[in-house]
């Protein structure tokens, strides 16, 4: 005969959620080990991970004309599953070649463009285990010191979304198809090529 006894279990944080309960009593062998117990407790709960929930990948991209919000697409990436949100942030300066520059102007052909950051975030994923992506660019004026872009990756550890978001600025720059115009304080502007891009590396 297997002696038995009485053990109240406690849950607390997500367990509790998951378990819909703070507490609840089981009856288990005296000698029951200790994986012998977890295994008891999930098979109270069948079909409930008691470790985690799982959360699906996000890949996040958006053109706007709006103002960009570091907060807000940060916050797009956070994940309890991670340790790491690594940003590249990209602002217009006030400066180009000695001309004193007051605002940049973007321009995209949107369709090739969001299909093209879709690739580059699926190429992270193969590269790197991160969970969310987001990248948000502007499109329109652009004034001094404001977002232009904003790129967010989590991950588990610092290492992978650091890497990523290096990759996605500089792959972005030499193959999404967007264009900038600087504006020039003495009423001057210019259209400026990317030199990383692909179709332009052999001018």
């Amino acid at each position: 005969m297997v002696l038995r006894c009485q053990v109240e279990v406690l849950y607390f944080a997500k367990s509790a959620e998951i378990a819909g309960v703070r507490s609840e009593t089981i009856s288990v062998p005296q000698e029951i080990k200790a994986l012998q117990l977890w295994n008891e407790i999930e098979a109270r709960h069948p079909g409930k991970d008691m470790n985690e929930i799982e959360e699906k990948s996000k890949d996040i991209i958006k053109f706007t004309a709006e103002k960009l919000s570091i907060d807000e697409v940060s916050q797009l990436v956070v994940s309890p599953l991670c340790g790491a949100v690594s940003l590249f942030v990209g602002t217009t300066r006030n400066n180009f070649e000695g001309k004193k520059v007051i605002s940049l102007e973007y321009e995209a052909y949107l369709p090739m463009a969001e299909n093209e950051i879709r690739k580059i975030c699926s190429d992270i994923r193969q590269k790197w285990p991160v969970k969310h992506i987001a990248v948000f660019h502007r499109l329109g004026l652009v004034p001094v010191s404001e977002a232009s872009i904003i790129i967010a990756v989590s991950s588990a550890h610092r290492t992978s979304s650091l890497e990523a978001v290096s990759y996605a600025i500089d792959t972005l720059k030499a193959k999404v198809p967007i264009w900038k115009k600087e504006m020039y304080e003495e009423s001057s502007s210019s259209w400026k090529r990317n030199k990383e891009c692909f179709w332009t590396a052999s001018d």
